[in-house]
């Protein structure tokens, strides 16, 4: 899904704190700071996406210059599934959306989320590098307990959302095959090892299958599957690495069959698959025997010898389709995937969207509490499945909406942004009394 879908908002930070070091307070109502605010720099504001320069045509050679030969390079070997099934939720691509994995888990009745996933802007390429600021607080929050996963989606192209036509994407992978792109993605790799998650989950050029990304497949194959290997081999030889690239299309044929886009066994480790409830009619069984479906990702990923994963699933053409929500959840159940996480807006969403209800009662009631593998249903001897009482329905809780905290009286509240308040625990407000007591 494009990163307009996924409702991400650009801000812009105007902090000018220098002139009211006197005048400014620590509040002390609900929602606010308490004590001394944590001395820390600031991460960087999200990045505005704007659009670039656009780059002079390259004229297209009237031969097509050979595909290089990258040498092969050793593939860091999976830890062991851990026995807890690793999940999570698409909640926000900046602080917002680590702040919201708590409280999702908190509607879950304390499950553990152990996964969380965030996307870099594809509008430049120094968006793409993972610019200071943008990935620390996922940093973070990964590093607080070691069986966490950080789940990134990375685009292969600058301009990544700008239509692209096929005939520019056809240069733009040869470029890369030529090796021009590479110094942006070995210092996405050193970032990620600077800021101590050198383990992250890359899903690099996800839905290379469609038609929405600069980054697609289809345009050129086998240009696409060697600019691929060029970009894992680059990242692979940053020292203090242990990436894990995760090859993920979108479910079924779209534009290509996304086999054709697979680009080997030696820089893939994870097959995973973007499986939304689309399109309108169709069935969750038959999303299973689609071709390029389910059930072939699963017989895939067996074959070659990888886990399989759900970077993005959730509910979409057949609105608030119980049905789907319940046999994706079965079908992971039985798969265990590596991870999957789920997108949580409109219209695909369970806690942030209230569109949803009867799918929301599904995925709550499934994964609340979780902490461990699901429980088998009990068995009636000889082995068939005894029939359960169902429970009685419950509607879901859906997101309570933040409470506006309240400054403390003769106080205004200073708008810093989600960044700066993230880091200082809460909000700053301006006395604004401050020159009656002076006097």
């Amino acid at each position: 899904m494009s990163s307009q879908q996924r409702g991400a908002r650009s801000r812009r930070l105007a902090v000018t704190a220098a002139a009211v070091a006197a005048s400014v307070v620590l509040a002390s109502g609900p929602g606010f700071a308490a004590g001394t605010a944590r001395v820390a720099d600031p991460p960087a504001p999200t990045p505005t996406v704007a659009p670039p320069v656009p780059a002079s045509p390259v004229p297209a050679p009237a031969v097509t210059p050979p595909i290089p030969t990258i040498p092969p390079v050793p593939v860091p070997p999976i830890p062991p599934v851990k026995s807890t099934p690793a999940f999570g939720a698409y909640l926000d691509y900046g602080p917002s959306g680590v702040a919201r994995i708590a409280e999702l888990s908190n509607w879950l009745g304390g499950a553990e989320l152990r996964v969380g996933h965030t996307y870099l802007p594809g509008d430049r390429w120094t968006n793409i590098e993972g610019r200071h600021g943008f990935l620390d607080v996922w940093a973070d929050w990964r590093t607080r307990q070691a069986d966490r996963l950080l789940v990134l989606n990375v685009p292969m192209m600058e301009r990544n959302e700008e239509n692209v036509s096929d005939s520019e994407v056809r240069l733009l992978l040869r470029r890369g095959v030529a090796g021009e792109f590479d110094r942006h993605f070995r210092a996405l790799a050193e970032r990620l090892v600077e800021l101590k998650v050198p383990d992250t989950v890359v899903v690099l050029g996800w839905e290379m299958n469609g038609t929405t990304y600069t980054h697609r497949c289809g345009p050129d194959p086998e240009a696409w599957k060697t600019y691929w290997k060029r970009i894992v081999t680059t990242m692979r030889a940053v020292p203090g690495q242990k990436f894990r690239f995760d090859f993920a299309p979108s479910r079924g044929r779209d534009a290509v069959p996304w086999t054709e886009c697979y680009p080997g066994d030696d820089t893939v480790d994870i097959v995973g698959m973007d499986s939304y409830d689309q399109p309108s009619g169709l069935s969750f069984e038959q999303q299973v025997k689609e071709p390029y479906g389910l059930q072939a990702q699963v017989d895939f990923a067996k074959a070659h010898g990888k886990a399989i994963s759900y970077p993005e699933w959730g509910l979409f053409r057949n609105g608030d389709n119980s049905a789907y929500m319940r046999g994706m959840l079965a079908w992971m159940d039985t798969h265990k995937p590596l991870y999957n996480t789920l997108t949580d807006y409109c219209p695909h969403g369970v806690w942030q969207c209230a569109d949803n209800p009867r799918s929301s009662q599904v995925y709550r009631s499934v994964l609340s509490g979780r902490t461990e593998n699901p429980t088998p249903e009990p068995t009636k001897p000889g082995g068939t499945t005894a029939p359960t009482t169902p429970a009685t329905p419950t509607t879901p809780a859906v997101p309570t909406a933040p409470v506006t905290p309240v400054p403390p009286p003769n106080c205004s509240p200073l708008q810093l942004g989600d960044w700066v308040e993230y880091w200082l625990g809460g909000k700053l407000c301006l006395r604004f009394d401050w020159w009656s007591r002076s006097r």
